[in-house]
């Protein structure tokens, strides 16, 4: 299940960690695209950038989240 991550005796939400991993598969996924040409070829990269990114981080959660 999620549970805080505590630092210092604060406590944060658990997306602290997840998000650093989801941008790390953007950003390697983003870099294949600029590889093999394909990210020209898109007709909002931008927005194909953000969805990417909101994809990986809900795979990110269910795999953590132990669902």
């Amino acid at each position: 299940m999620l549970e805080e991550v505590a630092v210092g005796g604060m406590l944060f939400s658990p997306l602290i960690v997840f998000i650093p991993i989801a941008f790390v598969f953007s950003v390697v996924t983003r870099f294949a695209l600029f590889k093999t040409g394909t990210y020209q070829k898109l007709w909002r990269p931008a927005w194909c950038e953000v969805s990417l990114f909101v994809c990986y981080l809900a795979i990110v959660v269910l795999i953590a989240g132990g669902y």
